[in-house]
């Protein structure tokens, strides 16, 4: 009589059914090869004005002098830009009026046209869709929560990393942003607040100061992949840090940069001596799945992305996210929480938090969200085994504003 032979363990991964991930009402782009296409290089296209965010304090000043100004008045233009969070030159009364216009178009021309605005019922949460200066779109998301506003930034319109699952990468890579693009996002989201804009209580979100709300977190999950674009999105992470009035002022601790796993752009992250947050969107413990799941797991493979976010854990003391979307009979097996603690686990303890986020449900289709009771034993496995897990919040998904769902159409 025969006799089953299975492992506990594979016992574990035949007792759910496994869904494959397929792309659903499009094409995925492939290369010759007939795997996904990868997109690293921004496609040639016009670049956007220079703006004062694009330049150091020393060229700031020399563009100045250029136009016929002496170099103090580009800390005066600085100051109306990163403290007031205004282009407008009739709010400068500080700048000759005779020069005035003409200052502020050579030093702040506009970059960002806002086309739409999407805002759930309370108010706490806008979705801002922006026209760049050729057309492309791009999304960012301002959340107020308790103690803090937080805004979901995108580095490049479009992505080219092809994940079937993410709405943004599916027309592909159209560029990178400027690095003044990203921060006019900012600046943006904090005139918004300013001019009292975003709803909810402001005793509860923000700073301790209601006259001083700004956005005080940053995250780096819109559009794009940010490693993809590193010197533009380093650039602007240095000016959100540098002090007002030369940039934003901000904490680096509230600033979370995330990657699909660019293993050369972590390890550089890694030494840039900045204490930012740093985020893996790991999704799949194992390459069989993740291969499918995440197509840049086909340079970088699970384990030598975890080895990279371990190695910034070590050089910065900063304790490292793994975002894992749960996705129904796809990736929320338990013996994936198993096999999940098992690798991090391997690596020391104290070093990782896991935030499984439940993907936003699509009725009908093989990329919706697990089954509560599916969550909760995945996070209960992962807490058993000692790495500290939060499932987290999907703000903003009744406007399409939540992790996964920014499109940018107009």
């Amino acid at each position: 009589m025969a006799t089953d032979t299975r492992t506990p363990f594979e016992e574990q991964r035949s007792a759910r059914p496994q869904v494959r991930p397929r792309t659903e009402g499009w094409q995925q782009a492939t290369g010759t090869d007939g795997r996904p296409l990868l997109q690293f290089a921004s496609p040639k296209r016009g670049k956007p004005p220079v703006h004062l965010a694009d330049l150091t304090v020393e060229e700031r000043e020399a563009k100045v002098k250029e136009l016929g100004l002496p170099g103090f008045r580009a800390k005066q233009l600085a100051t109306h830009y990163f403290t007031h969070y205004t282009s407008d030159p009739a709010q400068m009364t500080d700048l000759p009026a005779a020069q005035r216009d003409e200052l502020v178009a050579g030093m702040l021309p506009p970059l960002l046209t806002e086309t739409r605005r999407l805002e759930t019922d309370k108010g706490d949460t806008i979705k801002f869709l922006w026209k760049l200066h050729d057309g492309a779109l791009v999304e960012s998301v301002l959340m107020r929560y308790p103690g803090r506003i937080t805004l979901c930034v995108s580095s490049q319109a479009g992505c080219g990393m092809n994940c079937p699952f993410c709405a943004t990468g599916q027309a592909g890579l159209t560029r990178n942003m400027s690095t003044a693009e990203i921060i006019e996002q900012i600046v943006r989201a904090n005139a918004a607040i300013a001019a009292g804009e975003l709803g909810g209580d402001p005793r509860k979100g923000g700073q301790d100061r209601v006259d001083a709300e700004r956005v005080t977190n940053i995250v780096f999950m819109g559009m794009g992949e940010p490693l993809a674009n590193y010197k533009r999105v380093m650039d602007a992470v240095r000016i959100m840090v540098a002090p007002q009035p030369n940039g934003l002022g901000m904490s680096a601790r509230g600033i979370t940069v995330s990657t699909v796993g660019l293993v050369p752009a972590m390890l550089k992250l890694a030494d840039e001596g900045i204490p930012l947050t740093f985020a893996l969107s790991l999704h799949a413990p194992d390459d069989e799945l993740r291969d499918e799941l995440i197509p840049v797991n086909s340079k970088w493979k699970a384990d030598e992305a975890i080895d990279a976010a371990h190695n910034y854990y070590v050089k910065t003391g900063r304790r490292v996210s793994i975002e894992y979307a749960l996705i129904k009979d796809m990736n929320d097996h338990a013996w994936r929480a198993d096999l999940l603690a098992e690798k991090l686990n391997k690596r020391g303890k104290g070093w990782v938090h896991v935030n499984p986020i439940p993907l936003n449900p699509t009725p009908g289709s093989v990329w919706t969200s697990s089954e509560v009771h599916v969550q909760d034993e995945f996070v209960r496995r992962l807490n058993a085994a000692g790495i500290p897990t939060t499932l987290r919040d999907t703000r903003g998904k009744e406007i399409d504003g939540a992790c996964g769902q920014l499109a940018a159409a107009d």
